[in-house]
């Protein structure tokens, strides 16, 4: 039997995902159902790009849902480690100064399922992530990116 994936997130990435998952199920059904009904109103199925699409859309809608129950069903929320606030972890907000520039740059580290990195929520699987866990404030990294390596130095954790 093979155990199912865990998905790391904090408590309010799983509010977001299950917000998700109610506006899926309650509002993007209904409307995929509705363009199919229209689609089939045209006539000849086999010719009918509206039909295609609609079924298409329903495929993502519904697999999507899939997943997000997923998700929610493995969830394993991140809890705030008073104690260790001075190490990366999951949940923590890391600045950094790119060396020898100096350019800072600040991400959240989480979970894969609630990674935004225009929020600057970095995934905890990402090479950044990757390197910086564990790490502290003073800590000079080298990170392996596929862009080459990036030599940092951590500034704050929060």
């Amino acid at each position: 039997m093979a155990t199912e994936k865990v998905y790391p997130m904090t408590q309010a990435g799983k509010e977001k995902l299950e917000q998700e998952l109610e506006y899926l199920k309650t509002v993007r059904r209904k409307e995929v159902v509705e363009r199919i009904k229209i689609a089939r109103s045209f006539g000849d199925l086999s010719e009918n790009s509206e039909y295609d699409s609609a079924k298409e859309e329903q495929a993502f809608v519904e697999g999507r849902i899939s997943t997000i129950e997923t998700m929610i069903r493995n969830a394993e929320i991140i809890e705030e480690d008073e104690q260790n606030s001075d190490t990366v972890t999951l949940g923590k907000t890391v600045t950094f100064i790119e060396l020898p520039d100096g350019d800072e740059e600040s991400y959240t580290i989480v979970g894969s399922a609630e990674a935004d990195p225009f929020e600057g929520k970095i995934s905890n699987d990402s090479p950044i992530a990757k390197s910086l866990l564990g790490r502290k404030i003073g800590d000079k990294v080298t990170v392996q990116t596929p862009g080459g390596e990036l030599n940092v130095k951590i500034t704050e954790i929060k």
